[in-house]
């Protein structure tokens, strides 16, 4: 017993003494250690084209091309995910009341890739060059810019005069600005072959390298972080980009270990990337859409006027079996004229469903039917049939697109015949004229992130512009003019939904998808986001933010007690 006493007595001293320490002691920490973005590694991309000149004013037409200049270049203004302008060269800008004057203040710590500081006489200069009769911008560009009064304030101050009020006048000052100090004597007939164009100086994150060039012919383009981007200098050190005729090509580059992003994803090739487990793909809305137009003044289809009959021709279309038969899922069903995910889309927009049933009830209530001599075919209450021709591209989508609409609006006795043409043929003979009757086209407005529905759908484009439809509503228009003046975006975004309100009601033209574009990068490329694009380079527009090297630092230490 004595015995068992002591060690108890012991038990109890050796706790006692325990729990005292754990009372006197501070209590202690356990680290967290979170992958950060470090500067270093190379990004390689198989790049679906062929180089032809390293200059914004001439990558109109090559998509590679405005993907490296896009990287290279800079531009006074851009565009966020959502269409909104930011500042990039221009740290800020100001516009008077009446929306005629513009100043843009330049950024003090922005630098070409030589070191020489971007001023305003850069821009002006650019300018010039745009304006020129020699240039290759578009002529409605050229003729835009001829009509405003540029004053250069001062070494970083520009002011631009407009002749009248116009709200998308942001979207003109997404130009590449070109260095002065480089290319002046330079004639612009002339910079379509100057050298500058094969080895460039920009003001953009990153500076040309150099050419890859094997066995005489030039196959990729080197480039590198800019040290002095006034923004912040890239993560990612040197981009590599390489040339491939196809996305099947490009592809095989991407499974031979030569790159590791693939610039396009075609639907070919699509479901061969999904399969590979250590690829990411990215899709991003384009700045597209399909639809189909009606002649609404057409003499040889008057019940095209008839608004019901449009919205049930709607109600008729699989929409959605378009995009998942014949584009491979690659594109989003369309409510309306305005791009969603952008500030000027109307999220409460109507939504039609296919529903042929509903379609029929509604053709039926309008007096819309089977004539009582038989046949398949609905007539209206004068006996009209409801039969009119489809004009559309002589290609493959789009002649398989205009079956499946025939094939829809057969089911709900409307009668289409399918009249294929050239797309100029289509565009400059029969839309321009207005010598049809139904149209399924593509509209693209690529590269310019301003919604402005007026050319397409203003009572004043009617005729000899390009509202094609002849759409003529009053309200509408008045909506989009008042848009077209106000310079306060969030009045603009009012004007634009209380637009697409009216047009979801009429319906002109019936939308059906836009496209998708999707892009392929291995999933050791971090901090990628493509967002809704106005043009492919946009899926650059967060490269800044892209790492492929990671550091380890202490993040959200948990106390110990």
């Amino acid at each position: 017993m004595k015995k068992l006493r002591w060690q108890i007595l012991i038990v109890l001293i050796t706790l006692g003494v325990v729990g005292v320490l754990l009372v006197t002691q501070e209590p202690g920490t356990t680290q967290v250690f979170a992958p950060q973005p470090a500067e270093g590694g190379i990004y390689s991309e198989a790049l679906v084209g062929a180089i032809s000149r390293l200059n914004p004013l001439l990558d109109l037409n090559n998509a590679a091309d405005r993907d490296i200049d896009r990287l290279v270049f800079s531009s006074l203004i851009k565009f966020d995910a959502r269409g909104v302008p930011v500042p990039d060269l221009a740290q800020s800008w100001g516009v008077t009341q009446d929306g005629t004057i513009y100043n843009i203040s330049i950024r003090n710590n922005a630098y070409w890739h030589d070191g020489q500081p971007v001023t305003s006489d850069d821009v002006l200069f650019t300018i010039d060059y745009i304006k020129s009769d020699a240039s290759l911008v578009p002529v409605s560009v050229r003729e835009m810019w001829k009509q405003i009064t540029i004053n250069r304030l001062s070494d970083k101050m520009i002011q631009f005069k407009l002749p009248e009020p116009f709200a998308p006048f942001l979207d003109y000052l997404t130009f590449g600005v070109l260095p002065r100090h480089i290319l002046e004597g330079t004639p612009a007939d002339k910079l379509a072959e100057a050298p500058f164009n094969l080895a460039p100086v920009g003001s953009g994150p990153y500076r040309f390298e150099r050419l890859i060039v094997e066995n005489g012919q030039v196959v990729g383009v080197e480039l590198r972080a800019f040290d002095q981007y006034y923004i912040k200098k890239p993560f990612i050190d040197q981009l590599i980009f390489r040339y491939y005729p196809t996305s099947q090509a490009a592809m095989d580059a991407y499974r031979q270990g030569d790159v590791i992003a693939v610039s396009q994803l075609t639907q070919d090739v699509l479901q061969q990337a999904l399969a590979v487990p250590a690829f990411s793909v990215y899709s991003g809305r384009l700045p597209e859409m399909s639809m189909i137009l009606f002649n609404l003044k057409s003499s040889t289809a008057p019940f095209l006027a008839d608004e019901n009959l449009r919205r049930a021709l709607l109600m008729a279309l699989n929409r959605q079996r378009m995009v998942d038969r014949l584009l491979g899922g690659q594109a989003v069903v369309a409510d309306g004229p305005i791009f969603p995910q952008t500030w000027a889309y109307y999220d409460g927009i109507e939504h039609v469903n296919y529903d042929p049933e509903g379609a029929l009830a509604l053709l039926k209530a309008k007096s819309y039917m089977i004539p009582a001599s038989g046949g398949s075919v609905r007539a209206n209450k004068d006996g009209k049939l409801l039969e009119f021709s489809l004009i559309y591209p002589d290609n493959p989508i789009h002649s398989a697109l205009a079956l499946i609409v025939q094939e829809n609006w057969a089911m709900v006795g409307v009668k289409v015949n399918l009249e294929p043409l050239p797309y100029d043929q289509l565009v400059n003979d029969r839309l321009a004229n207005r010598t049809y009757q139904a149209a399924l086209v593509d509209i693209t407005l690529a590269r310019t992130p301003d919604p402005d529905p007026y050319p397409f759908w203003h009572q004043s484009e009617a005729t000899g512009g390009q509202n094609y439809t002849q759409w003529d509503n009053r309200t509408a228009s008045e909506f989009i003019e008042q848009a077209r003046i106000n310079t306060d975006l969030n009045i603009r975004a009012r004007l634009y939904r209380n637009f697409q309100v009216v047009f979801a009601k009429e319906l002109p033209a019936l939308p059906l998808y836009y496209p998708i574009y999707s892009y392929g990068v291995d999933r050791k490329v971090l901090g990628v986001q493509v967002p809704p694009l106005f043009d492919v380079s946009d899926r650059f527009l967060t490269v800044t933010d892209w790492y492929l090297v990671t550091r380890r630092s202490v993040e959200n230490p948990t106390a110990v007690p």
